[in-house]
């Protein structure tokens, strides 16, 4: 019985018909792919002392690859009625984040010679 001091009863029950969008999910998976592959990139370059090889610029390659992908996905996705936004919403940003990280590397890469 005192359980039921805490629990508060329902007013009523919400039906709903929205799912998660597996293109949303596949957004949000590319895009933690992409930001994981680049910050591996990051660290084993520092850790090289900024020697790489071609195999860094072809991850990176893949990367941005992965997230315009991503990123078309998720804005497809996000516009979809009758869907939960979490998924498209968490994909947009990760790859997005992905994108610019992408471009900070090519600007600060670009800016050192």
């Amino acid at each position: 019985m005192p359980f039921r001091i805490f629990m508060k009863k329902r007013k009523g029950f919400i039906f709903t018909d929205k799912k998660h969008s597996n293109r949303a999910v596949m957004a949000a998976i590319l895009g933690v792919i992409s930001l994981g592959s680049l910050g591996a990139m990051v660290f084993l370059s520092y850790r090289n002392g900024g020697k790489v090889g071609a195999g860094f610029g072809a991850g990176a390659l893949l990367a941005a690859l992965y997230s315009t992908v991503g990123l078309i996905l998720g804005l497809l996705t996000v516009q979809e009625k009758e869907r939960y936004r979490l998924f498209p919403i968490l994909g947009i940003i990760l790859n997005l984040a992905a994108l610019v990280s992408i471009g900070l590397i090519v600007y600060a890469g670009g800016s050192l010679e």
